[in-house]
């Protein structure tokens, strides 16, 4: 999806989706920096280098680190979901801006979307598997 503003800059999104997050992230090329939910990107994700790694990861893996911005609207789950959703966003975002990039992408796992959510609980029991305690007397 590729659309143009009134300064002539290329936009480019993609969706991505981890648990119960959902990340709609935007690229713009610029100088390399994460904007989640209108803060900069390292202190919405307390500063993690895990989750600033995984954020970046496709930009990474294709040596383009310093020539897009990310803009990020974000929300459900944890910081955990959401970096991956970010992830996930990031690299069909750029899937859209050059189809020879998805190879590489694929190749790293950052094009495959995590499926697993949480299980629902139950009824009789006090999780999704946990039973309460039995006693034969």
């Amino acid at each position: 999806m590729t659309n143009t503003t009134d300064q002539t800059k290329t936009m480019y999104a993609g969706t991505g989706r981890r648990k119960s997050s959902i990340a709609r992230v935007r690229l713009v090329p610029g100088s390399g920096r994460l904007v989640i939910n209108g803060l900069p990107g390292d202190s919405y994700l307390q500063f993690s280098p895990n989750y600033i790694r995984i954020t970046y990861g496709p930009l990474y893996t294709l040596g383009l680190n310093n020539e897009y911005d990310i803009l990020v609207n974000t929300h459900g789950g944890g910081l955990t979901g959401q970096a991956d959703a970010i992830r996930l966003g990031v690299a069909r975002a750029l899937c859209y801006i050059n189809p020879d990039n998805r190879t590489a992408l694929k190749a790293e796992g950052h094009l495959t979307r995590d499926a697993r959510v949480k299980e629902r609980r139950k009824y009789g029991l006090r999780k999704a598997r946990k039973a309460p305690q039995f006693s034969k007397r």
